[in-house]
């Protein structure tokens, strides 16, 4: 038996490619080969999941504070995730953040790191952001724009959120009070007029443009194509291809309710293992919610292990999950 890891991160307790190796090791325990591809959305992990970093450039923090970015580069394309940048988790969360005030300026730094070092190709991932500027700092720290011609842009959205509903949608995530969500949802209003006129692009007619509060739309309009974070990643590791080949796919990621088959990983690697004709084992920490029968055969960690043993030994439990399952 062959088998293909497709896991995303179980939030909080283990990454996508500890996941996935976990998974590789309990099918080898079985007697079975598997070949590891741990995915993302397009949010925190997509770094993680297309190597890993190989390089580090200081850049300004979402609230002005220097902080190192990790991101990589390989065969003239870079992968940046701005998360590392202007990310909420650099702030400490909400309660420590400047909703009105962070910025994406160090996003845009470090995309500039990656032209200067020869990138002709450079992937954002967009998710996890303590930022709602539309992504006005990104594109001054750019300036000037054309040094942008010749170097594609790739956004992997983890979102569907248009630009100016970032605001309203995320802005309380972001620490954001009733009056602050309404102040930044003006400005987003005036933003896409302001890029309208200078840029000639409707940003708030292209989905997926609020995420990261509206740094995608800011980068759409500097010409980058915004794109599901999942397909995207999907495309660049072949994990299609690589199902074809497999007799049975394991995904999983911490929480599944509705939303894991609204452009996530394991309702995407549902959707290609059902293409393919492919077994499908989904394991998860804990299921909220009713939840589609697409999810093939669906172990929930919590229900087995229990909560407490489900949180504090992640990896190892999907393990055993998995060898329960090839070995019962």
């Amino acid at each position: 038996m062959h088998i293909v890891a497709a896991p995303d991160k179980f939030r909080g307790t283990a990454t996508a490619v500890q996941i996935a190796d976990a998974i590789v090791l309990a099918a080898e325990r079985a007697g079975a080969t598997a070949d590891a591809v741990p995915m993302a959305d397009g949010g925190e992990g997509t770094l993680e999941v297309l190597g890993g970093a190989n390089r580090t450039t200081t850049v300004t923090g979402p609230l002005g504070d220097p902080v190192e970015a990790p991101w990589r580069f390989h065969r003239h394309t870079a992968v940046v995730e701005m998360a590392r940048a202007s990310g909420l988790a650099l702030v400490g969360g909400a309660e420590a953040n400047d909703p009105v005030g962070a910025t994406t300026y160090g996003t845009g730094e470090l995309i500039e790191a990656a032209m200067e070092r020869g990138a002709r190709r450079v992937l954002v991932g967009v998710g996890g952001s303590a930022t709602t500027d539309g992504g006005l700092g990104a594109l001054r720290a750019l300036y000037p724009l054309q040094r942008l011609k010749g170097v594609e842009l790739a956004v992997a959205c983890d979102v569907k959120t248009r630009f100016t509903d970032a605001a309203t949608v995320f802005g309380p995530q972001k620490g954001a009070g009733p009056t602050q969500v309404e102040l930044l949802r003006r400005r987003l209003e005036r933003l896409s007029q302001v890029y309208a006129e200078t840029y000639g692009v409707a940003v708030d007619d292209i989905e997926g443009s609020g995420a990261a509060g509206g740094l995608a739309g800011g980068l759409a309009c500097v010409g980058a194509e915004l794109a599901n974070g999942f397909e995207l990643l999907a495309e660049e590791v072949d994990l299609y291809g690589r199902i074809e080949e497999a007799d049975l796919v394991v995904t999983g990621e911490g929480a599944l309710d509705a939303t894991s088959f609204q452009g996530k990983v394991v309702g995407g690697v549902a959707e290609m293992a059902a293409a393919a004709g492919v077994p499908l084992l989904t394991v998860v920490g804990r299921v909220d919610g009713a939840v589609a029968p697409a999810c093939g055969e669906l172990v929930s960690l919590s229900d087995r292990f229990g909560a407490e043993q489900a949180m504090a030994n992640t990896a190892r439990l999907v393990g055993q999950a998995v060898l329960d399952y090839l070995a019962p």
